[in-house]
């Protein structure tokens, strides 16, 4: 019966990830929280933040002033500042990243812009609306999925090291293997169900967000307004979403993602 403690393990992974996986659901929908935000639309930062967090938000800063030529990008991934008064915060706070002179790499400016105290004050402003959750929340679902795939292959390979083991056994291997299948039924279930249930893609936006965010991207579909469109494409997809060869080369110097 060599079997059993690998099955009772096997079972015990399944359970742990199971457990991680639920309380991951339960922080994710209680981030929502109670939905006002829900009734009215995104403004672009809001929608930048929501899909790609701080960075985001500094990305769609330089990028729109970059349309607006209020600001020149070059591809050697340098910016220069053409009109030194900003219409907004963010604005203002990118050009008092670039500095005195006018001139700066791309790179520091997104930084400095991404940390700076008016993303923070867009991001809680957010968070009290319940579009977006906390440091942390949001990525504890894409964790807990990432341990649940770990706990199928785990219990895979404990069933086969069962099965395999050239070790007498007065249970019959195709039991053994049915016994395995319980567990590993189990965390496939809890992986399907997870995918259709929960909606990791962006770890900033609850789910209020993300439906807030499907909606801007269909009204940005249908929208008239070029740049408003343009705009929001950057804001939910980022610089990919840039189509001048020269603003996407000079995003190509960059440093690794600012983490919030």
């Amino acid at each position: 019966m060599f079997w059993v403690p690998l099955l009772l393990l096997a079972w015990a992974i399944a359970g742990v990830a199971g457990l991680r996986l639920c309380r991951a659901a339960v922080r994710e929908a209680a981030a929502a929280g109670d939905g006002a935000g829900g009734r009215r639309g995104l403004t672009l930062y809001e929608a930048a933040f929501l899909s790609g967090g701080p960075a985001r938000v500094a990305d769609l800063t330089l990028v729109a002033m970059a349309r607006q030529r209020r600001l020149l990008l070059a591809h050697t991934g340098w910016a220069t500042v053409v009109d030194p008064r900003g219409r907004d915060d963010m604005e203002r706070t990118v050009i008092g990243a670039i500095g005195p002179e006018g001139q700066s790499p791309i790179a520091p400016v997104r930084k400095a812009a991404a940390t700076a105290e008016a993303v923070r004050a867009l991001a809680e402003r957010l968070v009290r609306a319940g579009l977006a959750v906390r440091e942390g929340d949001g990525r504890t679902v894409a964790r807990a999925l990432r341990r649940m795939r770990l706990a199928v292959s785990a219990v895979a390979g404990l069933a086969a090291v069962a099965l395999l083991m050239p070790v007498p056994s007065p249970v019959p291997r195709p039991l053994v293997a049915l016994w395995f299948a319980l567990p590993l039924a189990f965390t496939l279930g809890c992986l399907a169900i997870a995918h259709f249930e929960l909606s990791p893609a962006s770890p900033w936006a609850s789910p209020a967000g993300q439906r807030l965010l499907a909606s801007a991207s269909r009204a940005a579909a249908g929208d008239t307004d070029d740049d408003r469109a343009y705009l929001t494409s950057v804001a939910v997809r980022g610089v990919h979403a840039v189509g001048e060869p020269q603003v996407r080369a000079a995003f190509a110097h960059r440093e690794p993602r600012v983490e919030w």
